[in-house]
């Protein structure tokens, strides 16, 4: 199995100022769960990476380091 973290996604969270907890809350998951995220301790739902590209403005290839272009 291959251990998959998204850095990205803490990074992104941090340049907007959010905490796990309000970035949970707006997903409506528990900030656990959205930790496991950011920690590839749990796989990510689409639904989840379209919501997260599209508060970002990016593309879930950028979030899941599949390409450095935003």
């Amino acid at each position: 199995m291959i251990e998959v973290t998204y850095k990205r996604l803490r990074d992104l969270r941090e340049d907007h100022d959010l905490s796990q907890a309000e970035l949970a809350k707006f997903l409506n998951v528990s900030q656990r769960t959205y930790s496991y995220y950011e920690t590839g301790g749990r796989d990510i739902p689409i639904q989840i990476l379209i919501k997260l590209a599209d508060y970002y403005n990016t593309s879930i290839d950028y979030l899941v380091n599949r390409t450095n272009s935003k």
